[in-house]
């Protein structure tokens, strides 16, 4: 016999439990048990007032960045709606049914104010390289080094030649957040002082961003993501930005190096990189400085291009003792 039809009909009372409904395989059970953001409210305390309205739980804020980062929801808009449908995203974040999520906006404003000031993201982040570390997870004897290009938002058509763009001219007092960021990190040697060359185009909303074409397609304005990573479970230990040029990558090296040092008194007996760090001041930096085996190819420039002889021009004469370059002498 068929059965009557459904209809919604709201209830004046429900009896739900959200740990009923999230299965004890899920994802979110296995990372909660390893969340631990005890020290979150003790270390922003200074940077709220004692006096308004509550903010927004800034417990909350981590938890839904982590459900974003682990399920790959790139957009803040999204992850807002994600975990307002889902069930198990809820539980996670200590959310009832009832609870409103925050607006998406207030990822940015804490971003650039709160967590920035406070520098808490670097906080949660080294908190959790120390938990691996008293797991057991960090060998300490092998890291690995490399970086990712990661688009900056802004567009070809918002830049200009570096020449019409004038930073001297600028009022830092009346410049976007990004611009004044900027003219702060001209000496940083990740940024402004990285390199001595100038790039073809700078970004009026973002000039801290460097114009590139290094994935040998069209060019376009985007940083480095760079990672230090021990190689015995692919654990990162640190990770830092900079421009994306060659040089900006390797003194990026140099600090996550210096930095894991001085935070975990964790330095490796070896390093593996790509050529790009194969440069022989990296190499002599590395061996000399810090004691670190670099397993890094050599960055080579024997080879010319302005028609005068190369390295591989010359070949060794056993009878003589002496090199011999193309014209025989």
């Amino acid at each position: 016999m068929m059965g009557p039809r459904q209809e919604a009909q709201a209830a004046l009372f429900y009896e739900f439990s959200l740990e009923d409904y999230v299965p004890h395989n899920h994802l979110v059970r296995s990372i909660d048990r390893f969340v631990d953001l005890t020290s979150v409210r003790a270390r922003l305390a200074d940077f709220y007032s004692h006096t308004g309205r509550p903010s927004i739980d800034p417990e909350l804020l981590i938890r839904m960045l982590l459900i974003g980062y682990c399920f790959g929801i790139r957009s803040e808009r999204r992850l807002c709606e994600e975990v307002h449908l889902n069930l198990a995203y809820r539980w996670f974040c200590r959310l009832d049914l009832a609870d409103r999520i925050p607006d998406h906006s207030s990822f940015s404003k804490n971003r650039h104010g709160r967590f920035r000031e406070s520098d808490l993201l670097r906080h949660v982040f080294e908190t959790t390289v120390a938990r691996w570390m008293e797991e057991g997870l960090v060998g300490g004897q092998g890291f690995a080094v490399d970086a990712s290009l990661i688009s900056a938002d802004v567009q070809k058509q918002n830049s200009s030649n570096p020449e019409d763009w004038a930073a001297r001219a600028i009022d830092p007092a009346d410049a976007p957040r990004a611009v004044r960021e900027y003219l702060d990190t001209l000496d940083d040697e990740a940024f402004g002082a990285a390199t001595t060359a100038k790039p073809k185009f700078t970004a009026y909303a973002d000039p801290a961003s460097q114009w590139t074409a290094a994935r040998k397609g069209p060019a376009f304005f985007a940083y480095s993501d760079n990672y230090l990573i021990d190689t015995d479970h692919g654990i990162i230990m640190d990770v830092d930005a900079s421009r994306s040029n060659k040089t900006a990558e390797v003194g990026a090296m140099r600090k996550m190096l210096d930095r894991t040092a001085e935070r975990f008194v964790e330095k490796p007996d070896w390093i593996a990189a790509d050529t790009a760090y194969g440069s022989s001041d990296t190499l002599v930096w590395l061996a000399l400085k810090r004691r670190i085996l670099p397993f890094i190819p050599v960055f080579d420039k024997g080879e010319r291009t302005d028609g005068t002889f190369s390295r591989s021009d010359f070949t060794w004469d056993d009878e003589n003792d002496r090199y011999i370059c193309p014209g025989g002498k």
